[in-house]
C-alpha cells in the first residue's frame, strides 16, 4: 500500500532516461549555442545602420591587412594607410577575411554576415572538443554541463558578433588542442602525431599567444606514451617538427621583408609600451594611459615598422626597470583586469546600468572562480589528465599580466575555463550528496 505501481515506476524511470538522454545530447547543445549566438547577432544587427555595419567592424588591424590582401597590396599596412608590408599579426585570419572580401567584397554588409557566420561556427564548434575532453577527464556528466556552460556563456554569445577578429576561432582550436592532447594518450598512431603536430602550426598561424602552452601540452602527450613502441619518442619529435615546418615559411617570409628574424608576429614590442609606459600616475594609481593611436600611426609612418618596434621595446623596458614596484602593482592589477573583466570588479557591479551587463559581469566573475575550485578537485582526486587541462589557465595569461589586457584575451581559454569550472561544480555535488547520504544512513541507524 503507497507505493507506485510497476508500470508508474517504469513510466518515471523512462522520462528520466529520456530527460538525461536530452540534457546530454551534443547535437542539442550545439544548436541551442548556434541558436543563442545568432539571436544575439541578430538582435544588434537591427540596432545599427547597415552603412556602419559594412565598414565598423573591419575598422581594425585585421580588416585593414585583410583590405591590403584582398586589394593586391599584399600582407601589409595595418592602419590601412600605405605603409608597406607587415608582421604586425599572424597570417591566418587576415588571410581568411581576405577570402572573404575577395568572395563578397571589400567592405560590404555581404562580408560582414559571411564573417559573423564564421565566427558563430566556430564559437558554437567549440562546444564539440570541449564535450569530448570534459567526457575523458571526468565523464559524461560533466562533458555535458561544459559544454552547456560554453552554449549559453554570454561572453561567448557576444563575442563573435563583437569582434571580427581570430578571437573565435582561437577559443575553438585551444580546446580543440586540449581535446587532441587527450586523445593522444589513446591513439598514438604516427598519423594521429602528424596531425597533432599540423594542428599545431595552424593554431599557431592564428593566435601566437598559445605557443607557450606548446612545450607542456606535447611533452605531457610525449610523456603518456613513453611505453607504447619502441622509439616511441620519435612520434613527438615528428609533432614538433611538423609544427615547426608549418610556421617557418611565415619566418621565412619575415626574415626577408624584415632582415630581422620574427618567428611569427612584431608587435610584442608594442603591447608591452601600452601596458608600461612613462603615462602612469602614481599618485592616483592610474594605469598608464591609453597610447594615442594616431600620435603612434604618425611615429609608426615616420619610422617604420622595425624601427618602430624597438624603440616602443626600448622605452617599455626602461619604465620597467625604473619603476619595479609600480610594474608590481600593475601586473596585480592586470591579474585581476584578466580574471574578472575589470581592475575594479566592485565598482563595475556598482556601476551597471541593466540587468543584461549585470548578468553579464556575474559570469564572468563566476567562471575563474568555479575554475579555481576544478583545479582543486582535480588535484584532491590526483587525476591522470590534470596537467595539460590546469596548464592552460596557468600559463595563457603569463603573457598579458607583463603587457596589457581585457577579457577578450582570455577568451581563447574560456573553454576550458568552463570545463574547469564544470568539473569544480560537479564536484561540490559529489561532495554535497556524499554528505547527504551518510546523514541519511545516520538517521536510518539510529531509527
Amino acid at each position: 500500500m503507497g507505493e507506485d505501481p510497476p508500470n508508474a515506476n517504469e513510466k518515471h524511470k523512462s522520462m528520466k532516461d529520456a530527460l538525461r538522454k536530452t540534457a546530454t545530447s551534443l547535437l542539442l547543445i550545439v544548436v541551442i549555442a548556434l541558436v543563442a549566438r545568432c539571436a544575439f547577432a541578430g538582435y544588434e544587427v537591427r540596432q545599427i545602420s547597415a552603412q556602419a555595419l559594412s565598414v565598423v567592424p573591419f575598422q581594425t588591424e585585421t580588416g585593414h591587412i585583410a583590405y591590403s590582401i584582398a586589394t593586391g597590396k599584399g600582407f601589409s599596412s595595418p592602419f590601412q594607410r600605405d605603409t608597406g608590408p607587415t608582421a604586425w599579426l599572424a597570417p591566418v585570419y587576415p588571410y581568411l577575411l581576405a577570402g572573404i572580401f575577395k568572395l563578397f567584397g571589400v567592405y560590404t554588409l555581404r562580408s560582414f554576415f559571411a564573417a559573423l557566420i564564421l565566427n558563430i561556427l566556430f564559437s558554437a564548434g567549440a562546444c564539440v572538443p570541449i564535450f569530448y575532453a570534459g567526457k575523458r577527464i571526468a565523464g559524461l556528466g560533466v562533458a555535458s554541463a561544459a559544454a552547456w556552460l560554453w552554449a549559453l556563456f554570454p561572453n561567448a554569445i557576444i563575442i563573435p558578433f563583437e569582434w571580427i577578429w581570430d578571437t573565435s576561432l582561437s577559443a575553438l582550436l585551444v580546446a580543440i588542442l586540449l581535446w587532441a592532447t587527450l586523445a593522444l594518450k589513446e591513439f598514438g598512431r604516427v598519423r594521429d602525431w602528424c596531425l597533432y603536430g599540423f594542428l599545431w602550426g595552424i593554431a599557431l598561424l592564428t593566435n601566437p599567444a598559445i605557443a607557450i602552452l606548446c612545450p607542456v601540452l606535447l611533452a605531457w602527450a610525449a610523456y603518456q606514451n613513453r611505453g607504447s613502441a619502441t622509439g616511441w619518442f620519435v612520434r613527438p619529435a615528428l609533432a614538433a617538427g611538423i609544427t615547426l615546418l608549418c610556421c617557418v615559411p611565415w619566418t621565412i617570409r619575415n626574415y626577408v621583408q624584415f632582415h630581422k628574424f620574427i618567428p611569427l608576429r612584431s608587435n610584442f614590442a608594442f603591447e608591452l609600451y601600452i601596458g608600461n609606459n612613462e603615462n602612469y600616475d602614481e599618485q592616483h594609481r592610474f594605469r598608464p594611459g591609453a597610447v594615442t593611436q594616431d600620435r603612434e600611426i604618425l611615429r609608426y609612418l615616420h619610422m617604420g615598422e622595425t624601427a618602430f618596434m624597438e624603440e616602443e621595446k626600448r622605452k617599455a623596458v626602461a619604465f620597467i626597470a625604473a619603476h619595479p614596484r609600480i610594474e608590481l602593482w600593475l601586473v596585480s592589477e592586470r591579474f585581476v583586469d584578466f580574471w574578472l573583466g575589470t581592475a575594479s570588479p566592485l565598482a563595475a557591479f556598482r556601476q551597471a546600468d541593466s540587468v543584461w551587463l549585470f548578468f553579464v559581469l556575474a559570469c564572468n566573475d563566476l567562471a575563474p572562480l568555479c575554475m579555481f575550485l576544478g583545479i582543486v578537485v582535480l588535484l584532491a582526486t590526483k587525476n591522470s589528465s590534470a596537467l595539460p587541462i590546469i596548464a592552460i589557465p596557468a600559463l595563457f595569461p603569463l603573457l598579458y599580466y607583463v603587457t596589457h589586457t581585457s577579457l577578450r584575451y582570455r577568451h581563447p581559454i574560456d573553454p576550458v575555463v568552463l570545463l574547469l569550472g564544470a568539473i569544480g561544480m560537479h564536484g561540490i555535488w559529489r561532495g554535497f550528496t556524499r554528505k547527504s547520504r551518510k546523514s541519511s544512513a545516520a538517521d536510518i541507524s539510529a531509527a
